[in-house]
């Protein structure tokens, strides 16, 4: 029962409509009510039309010509008392169709007569149905089958290439590392017969060194002198120095000691044979040329043919084996260097066999005893500076060491003029002959100076000979000539006399020098030399202007004598003496210059006419300033620093800095702090100096403003030291505070700056010649004078009224006055 339940309820029976249910409408007012669109009705038409022809299942599919396959509609029974019908079956078919039907599966085999029968029926029409909604299913799942079979297959296929490409792999494999161990084997090989032939190469090599002892020693012992011109002979010796050198690196090897023993043996025997040659060729050509010398008439153009021509005509052939010699001896200097020594001796033996007799005859011709000492330093040094320098030349035509052995030969040569030079410059007596010897050895000397080529240095030059000895161990050549070597002791002596008569000149003529009347006759010399100098005197201030260069060298014939001779002798000593010997010579000469300068300026002053003491003054400090310009000029550190020939006011710009702001007597440590020394600094010439021109300044400076100022200060320290006791108001009624007194103090004030201040300033004039200078003095004392008479004028405005307060200077008429007296005039 169940079971048919529930296949009525699949049928679908419908069921009896409900008593309250809602009254249906009509289709036409559904469709009023619901209007459908465009696209609405496409898909209805859509739906219709594909239900209007189902499919049916494949197996009830009959063949194109039969009967269409739409089943009828079905009939409705009722099966039931109940409201609700079910389905009605299928309506019975037609005659054709059960005749088909009838040989269907589906039909049934015999007429339904029960409703279990047509249940049975119709799930069997339900289940072909549903079998047949899913075939396409099934053909799909059976695609798919087939299709993985397939896949199944070709993975099997893959699989079976894998394993053959795996074989084939391994095969390769193995092939692979057969072959490799098969060029491993080859190259081991290989390697093995290169190692192989390296080694035979290498003790070939090596051998060879050893095998050039027999080729060496077969060359050495054929006989003939011959033997060293011919061409294997130089390469036969630098196989061997090579051999010598290989076997000395390598002492490990076997037998290498004896072997080096006989190579070095062979290196003596061919350097020997060298020297034997250049020997004998030496000894041949210098008989031949001694006996062609000693021949009459031989003019001084064969002479020179013979002694330097011939001689360089055979260095051409020898000076190849003698670079061998000297190259090998740098190299072996313990078994070499005896041979090459022996080579210079007997050419230096052989030179100067030919030379002594020609020497000697060329000094006899410049007559030692009787010819003037500069002449016969002039000739007899330029004769021997040729003569080196022909040796010297010549000499490099054949070697190229022995630099030491050559000096020394050359020195000896120069010796047989010194012999005669010497005396004579040790006992000159004139200073100027022996400044012009040193002059001509320095003449002489000057191309001998160090270039950036031979190694010195633009800054600093080192010491000649130094740099000529470093430069000739470095290059192992001999450079070129140094004369200043050859005449080096010749001009230390003419130096060493030269400084002991400097000495001599000026303790005579400095320090000991007694003044005569014309050398104290100041002012008159002054004005004298205002007439124009001559030409000789010219000359002469311009060659001493290039070393000191003083601002006052226009005026030196009004120097004193002292001082003139200390320029005279600095400057002839300056170029010829050490600079060490000179400084210490220059600051004795300047001490005992300015000692005879304060000791004559204390003479001027001493005369009668009282106008004599300014004059010492300014004698003093005109000379003092010469002086200090040249020590300035001759101190190297002022020199460095500009201020010694670039600085023409150098001097006055130094007294200007002494005398600022001061009006009083100037203290010492005013001085002090200017670099000035103290009293007991008198040890440094330039201080000794520095103190003279304070104290002389001071004096100066006092002497020219006391007589204006001193009436003007008594005045006024009567004044104060009256107004500063018991009874200060009692001033007025003393004769010496009246007005009339401090009237003629004003006028006497004006008098005396015309006559005594005006008078002062054209003796500063007439001594200074440096308008800067006058004006540094002359503006110290217009401060003074200055200074006084405004505190005269304070005092007497408080003392007094009236019309002596309007005819007091004020500051502005003050200044131009005194500037109008202190101004220059032409006399």
């Amino acid at each position: 029962m169940a079971g048919r339940s529930s296949a009525v309820r699949r049928v679908g029976t419908p069921v009896s409509p409900s008593p309250h249910s809602k009254a249906s409408i009509t289709m036409e007012e559904w469709e009023a009510k619901a209007q459908l669109g465009d696209l609405e009705s496409r898909s209805v038409l859509a739906v219709k039309a594909a239900s209007e022809r189902p499919q049916l299942p494949f197996k009830f599919a009959t063949d194109e010509a039969g009967p269409s396959s739409r089943p009828s509609t079905p009939l409705r029974t009722k099966l039931g008392p109940g409201p609700s019908s079910r389905p009605s079956t299928p309506g019975i078919p037609s005659s054709r169709s059960q005749q088909v039907g009838q040989s269907h599966a589906l039909h049934p085999k015999q007429p339904v007569q029960t409703p279990q029968q047509f249940y049975d029926w119709f799930a069997l029409i339900d289940r072909s149905v549903a079998h047949s909604q899913e075939a396409h299913f099934r053909q799909h799942l059976l695609s798919v089958s087939e299709h993985l079979e397939l896949c199944d297959r070709l993975v099997e296929r893959v699989e079976k290439v894998e394993r053959e490409v795996d074989g084939m792999l391994e095969g390769w494999r193995s092939v692979e590392e057969g072959g490799k161990s098969l060029q491993d084997a080859s190259q081991k090989l290989l390697e093995e017969r290169d190692r192989l032939v390296d080694l035979q190469e290498a003790i070939g090599s090596r051998l060879e060194y050893f095998q050039e002892l027999e080729h060496a020693t077969r060359m050495l012992n054929h006989p003939g002198e011959s033997l060293v011109l011919q061409t294997d002979f130089l390469y036969m010796a630098e196989r061997v120095d090579i051999c010598i050198d290989f076997l000395k690196a390598h002492r490990h090897f076997k037998e290498a000691e004896v072997y080096l023993l006989r190579f070095q043996q062979c290196m003596t025997r061919a350097m020997t044979l060298i020297k034997m040659y250049f020997i004998g060729s030496l000894r041949a050509l210098t008989q031949d040329v001694s006996r062609r010398l000693s021949e009459k008439d031989v003019s001084q153009t064969a002479q020179m043919h013979l002694l330097y021509t011939r001689f360089t005509s055979v260095s051409a052939q020898l000076e190849p084996l003698l670079s061998e010699l000297e190259r090998r001896a740098r190299s072996h200097p313990d078994e070499l260097g005896a041979l090459l020594a022996e080579c210079h001796s007997a050419y230096f033996s052989a030179r100067k066999a030919l030379l002594i007799g020609r020497i000697a005859e060329e000094i006899r011709g410049l007559d030692p005893t009787r010819t003037e000492l500069v002449e016969l330093t002039r000739s007899g040094c330029s004769y021997l500076k040729q003569l080196c320098t022909d040796e010297f030349n010549l000499y490099r035509s054949f070697f190229s060491s022995g630099r030491d052995m050559l000096y020394q030969y050359l020195e000896n040569l120069c010796d047989y003029l010194y012999d005669d030079l010497r005396p004579r410059i040790l006992h000159e007596s004139r200073l100027t002959a022996l400044c012009e010897v040193c002059t001509v050895l320095q003449a002489l000397m000057v191309l001998d100076l160090p270039t950036l080529e031979d190694g010195s240095s633009d800054e600093e030059p080192a010491d000649e000979l130094t740099l000529d000895f470093e430069h000739a161990r470095k290059e192992h050549g001999l450079g070129r000539l140094h004369i200043r070597q050859l005449l080096q002791m010749v001009l230390q002596d003419a130096q060493t006399r030269l400084f002991f008569k400097a000495q001599s000149v000026i303790q005579s003529e400095i320090r000991y020098y007694a003044p005569k009347p014309e050398d104290l006759a100041y002012p008159d010399k002054l004005i004298a030399a205002r007439q124009p100098a001559t030409g000789n005197e010219i000359r002469e201030k311009e060659s001493i202007s290039q070393l000191f260069q003083l601002s006052s060298l226009d005026k030196r014939e009004t120097w004193f004598p002292t001082l003139s001779k200390t320029v005279w002798v600095l400057s002839q000593l300056h170029d010829f003496v050490q600079p060490a010997i000179f400084d210490d010579l220059a600051q004795e000469a300047i001490n005992l210059c300015r000692q005879s300068l304060s000791a004559a300026a204390d003479m001027l002053s001493s005369k009668n006419p009282p106008s004599t003491v300014l004059d010492g003054y300014l004698f003093l400090i005109r000379h003092l300033l010469i002086l200090k310009e040249m020590t300035r000029n001759l101190d190297p550190v002022q020199k460095d620093t500009g201020r010694g020939s670039n600085d023409p006011y150098g001097v006055t710009d130094t007294l200007a800095s002494m005398l600022t702001r001061t009006t009083n007597i100037l203290p010492t440590s005013l001085f002090a702090s200017f670099g000035m020394p103290r009293g007991d600094e008198t040890t440094d010439a330039k201080h000794g100096i520095d103190l003279e021109l304070k104290r002389a300044c001071e004096a100066l400076i006092s002497h020219m403003s006391d007589p204006v100022i001193v009436p003007l200060r008594s005045f006024v320290d009567q004044v104060n030291t009256h107004q500063t006791s018991a009874k200060p108001g009692l001033l007025v009624t003393q004769e010496w505070a009246k007005q009339s007194v401090a009237e003629n103090l004003d006028a006497d004030f004006r008098s005396a700056c015309l006559r005594d201040l005006r008078h002062g300033v054209a003796r500063l004039r007439l001594y200074l010649e440096e308008r800067r200078t006058v004006d540094v003095l002359v503006q110290h004392v217009r401060e003074r004078v200055e200074e006084e008479y405004v505190g005269f004028r304070e005092v007497a405005k408080n003392m007094y009224a009236g019309a002596l307060r309007e005819r007091l200077l004020t500051d502005e008429g003050l200044k131009g006055m005194l500037i109008e007296v202190c101004e220059e005039r032409e006399d």
